[in-house]
């Protein structure tokens, strides 16, 4: 959004018509020497927008996908280790009960 003097730029990982904050860039690219052409679209309601928006913008929204991919790479991790746990406590039942064979490997 191409802003003249005075107008903020708001956070481009909020989305101005559902206010998710899952806005994420479709595509981005250089289109000057401190600006960058990017194209953002919410999962939420399907809003999108494309325009220029300046360097220091840019890096903000990239800070904030960047703690997004963090949060999630968290949950996954939690959640990888809940189903093995649960896997494992499956195993020692199944041991116990002599329900294994050597034949199952």
């Amino acid at each position: 959004m191409n802003r003249s003097a005075g107008q903020t730029t708001p956070a481009l990982h909020i989305c101005p018509e559902c206010r998710s904050h899952l806005v994420a860039p479709v595509a981005w690219e250089q289109a000057g020497p401190r600006e960058w052409a990017v194209t953002i679209q919410c999962p939420n309601c399907e809003w999108w927008d494309a325009d220029v928006f300046d360097e220091d913008t840019v890096e903000r929204f990239d800070e904030e996908l960047d703690r997004g991919t963090e949060a999630l790479v968290r949950d996954l991790l939690r959640l990888m280790r809940a189903n093995m746990e649960d896997d494992v406590e499956r195993f020692v039942t199944a041991l116990r009960a002599n329900a294994v064979l050597p034949e199952d490997f």
